[in-house]
């Protein structure tokens, strides 16, 4: 039997957050959700992206990093082997 992880609504609900108006998760985030690395889970959307809306998936500008920054109260988002922005996808 495959041991999957539960995952409580009330969490994901946690990591949603607003930016320019959408609601959107974090790539890393999602990419914990799906266990895959987030560079995976950023290649498969680049090889499929004419599956999706244009605005679904897009890079943070630094004003919005130091945002979501000070509204989650973490550091982490440019730190712990991330060369580039993190992107967000919308829900």
């Amino acid at each position: 039997m495959e041991n999957k992880p539960i995952i409580i609504s009330k969490e994901i609900r946690n990591l949603i957050y607003t930016i320019r108006g959408k609601q959107v998760m974090l790539d890393s985030d999602l990419a914990t959700l799906y266990q895959v690395e987030t560079k995976n889970l950023n290649k498969a959307v680049k090889r499929n992206i004419d599956r999706f809306p244009a605005s679904f998936c897009y890079q943070l500008n630094e004003e919005e990093v130091e945002n979501l920054r000070f509204q989650i109260g973490t550091s982490s988002l440019n730190h712990g082997g991330r060369r580039y922005l993190p992107s967000v996808l919308q829900n």
